[in-house]
């Protein structure tokens, strides 16, 4: 099979595209052929090497979207469509950049859709994340605001998608102000464009601060991000888009904001349950709800792929079909 291997961290070029054999599954795990993969920060962060508990070579990609080839157990019968997200994939064990790839089982998401694979593919990891973060994270709730920092990240657009499902006031930011229009286009309803120092915007339209935050750029910009807070509210850190996470010398009385409560979201396919994944995916099929752009690449263009993710050049989703 051809599969992107890392052998160590370092700049783009390092992503070799090889044939390997294609893995067995033991018992207890499931082998599925790749049809799409997702990109996301958290390859971006183990190819520069600011990822912890990598080892290498490693196949990278913490999610896949396929169908099961094989299962030593017969609990999943070859053909069944299924994504599968973290859990170790592209860290520990060989991950989803690949046209074959191994997992546990219990991290395998089954699924029925007549969606292209490039749709698919651009779900598992956003989906679970940013439904993770709303619930888990936020406690989201109708008829609360919410203020999303790193609104056009295809974790932004998803997060801003299902908030507005669940009955949210969403305002979320961008660095660019010629992205601002597609936060608009995207539903998103008080676009913002952040210059360092949001929370004086926020409180102009929401004067009290907003019920919830979600944090996705990362410890540069949290102070911030807290600040536009209401008293109670509760700001849920999930993304590293600055590839900072880490707040030195943290002093909570001094660093919070009176009142409001810091959170973190980083979960996985348990998470997700099967039955939420499909009702998402029918959504998307019907045209009811909306995760942003998908941008699509091939297994050959992997270098030029992560080169897009790590400058930001592209709004939305970035996937590869296999």
């Amino acid at each position: 099979m051809r599969a992107v291997v890392l052998d160590e961290p370092g700049p783009v070029e390092k992503l070799a595209l090889r044939e390997l054999p294609v893995p067995e599954p033991p018992p207890g795990w499931v082998r599925i052929k790749v049809e799409a993969f997702g990109l996301n920060r958290s390859e971006l962060h183990t190819r520069l090497g600011l990822a912890e508990g990598v080892t290498f070579p490693r196949v990278l990609g913490i999610e896949a979207a396929g169908v099961v080839d094989a299962d030593p157990d017969g609990v999943l019968e070859p053909g069944r469509q299924v994504v599968t997200v973290v859990g170790g994939m592209g860290r520990t064990f060989d991950g989803g950049y690949a046209e074959y790839t191994v997992v546990p089982r219990e991290q395998v998401i089954p699924f029925s859709s007549a969606l292209p694979w490039e749709t698919l593919g651009a779900l598992p990891e956003t989906l679970q994340t940013a439904y993770g973060s709303l619930t888990t994270g936020l406690d989201l709730r109708e008829g609360q605001t919410l203020l999303i920092r790193g609104g056009t990240s295809a974790l932004g657009l998803a997060a801003a998608s299902l908030a507005k499902d669940r009955g949210a006031t969403v305002l979320a930011t961008t660095r660019n102000p010629d992205r601002a229009k597609a936060l608009a286009l995207h539903g998103v309803d008080h676009p913002l464009v952040d210059d360092g120092a949001v929370a004086p915007k926020v409180r102009e339209i929401v004067p009290e601060g907003v019920h919830a935050g979600l944090e996705l750029v990362g410890t540069p910009t949290l102070p911030d991000t807290l600040a536009a807070a209401r008293v109670h509210g509760t700001v849920c850190f999930t993304g590293m888009l600055s590839n900072q996470w880490i707040v030195k010398d943290f002093y909570p009385i001094e660093y919070l904001p009176r009142g409001v409560r810091l959170s973190a979201y980083g979960g996985g396919s348990a998470d997700l349950p099967p039955e939420v994944f499909q009702r998402y995916v029918d959504r998307i099929a019907d045209g009811t709800i909306s995760l942003g752009p998908v941008h699509v690449y091939s297994m050959d263009q992997i270098r030029a792929a992560h080169t897009d993710m790590e400058q930001g050049h592209r709004v939305g989703k970035l996937v590869v079909r296999v």
